[in-house]
Parts: C-alpha cells; sequence; structure tokens
C-alpha cells in the first residue's frame, strides 16, 4: 500500500512540475517569427466571410501579415491598444491587438497605410489578430 502511496505521489509531483511549465512557456515572438501567410486587410476578411470553417482551418493560431488603411486606434482599459484595419465592408474590419508595453502605436493616426504582423485568433463580426507587432512591407 506504501508503495503505490507513493509512486502516486511522485506522479502528482511530475505532473505539477509539467504543468506549471507548460503554464509559464513563454509566447511565441510575432515581431521575428516570419509570417505564415500575407493578405489585404479586405483579402483576409474576404477569407473568413466566404468560408468561416475552412479559413478558421487555414489561419487560426497562423501568423499572418496583413496590410491595410488605419480606421482607427482604441485603447481600453488594461492599456492594450486596438489597431482597426479598414475594409470594403463597413459593418466588418480587421482588428489588431498590440500589448500595453509597444510603444511604436503611438505614433499611428487614422488614415495611415500600414503592415501588421499577428496571430489570428479568429473572426465573429471583425477577423481579430493578436499580439501584434509593426511589420515591414
Amino acid at each position: 500500500m506504501k508503495k503505490v502511496l507513493i509512486v502516486l505521489l511522485g506522479l502528482a509531483i511530475l505532473g505539477g512540475i509539467g504543468g506549471y511549465f507548460l503554464w509559464n512557456k513563454p509566447h511565441q515572438d510575432v515581431a521575428s517569427a516570419k509570417a505564415d501567410v500575407i493578405f489585404t486587410a479586405d483579402h483576409l476578411l474576404n477569407a473568413f466571410e466566404t468560408d468561416e470553417n475552412a479559413a478558421n482551418a487555414k489561419y487560426l493560431d497562423k501568423i499572418i501579415k496583413v496590410n491595410g488603411v488605419i480606421k482607427d486606434i482604441e485603447n481600453n482599459d488594461s492599456g492594450e491598444i486596438s489597431v482597426i484595419l479598414a475594409t470594403d465592408n463597413e459593418m466588418s474590419s480587421v482588428i489588431c491587438n498590440f500589448a500595453p508595453d509597444f510603444g511604436d502605436t503611438q505614433k499611428l493616426k487614422s488614415g495611415d497605410e500600414i503592415v501588421i504582423k499577428g496571430l489570428c485568433s479568429g473572426y465573429l463580426m471583425d477577423v481579430v489578430l493578436d499580439r501584434c507587432a509593426l511589420a515591414q512591407k
């Protein structure tokens, strides 16, 4: 009986250690990573509007480089900055979320043409890219 408890305790400790390292695993550095696909904001939105399931299969959790014109810039309560790219569809857009400590967004303004890399997290009414970084054309 004691051996079983020792084995179970050992497994629990190993599971806890593994879970700790998975929980604290660093995020992929989007700024230095190579983009999986390159789109204009219109083409990216059109891919999701045409066939959301196919687009999810191809682009979800992939690094996407998108270029477009800034429609708006928003700051939320946690300090995260969202750059909204204009599309031909007035009801939908591409939302690019930057971390609060990403300082380069202070130079941006509505109407600027921009290239952004981000991790695609899906589509509701808008296509959302997270952990974004400014990119070169």
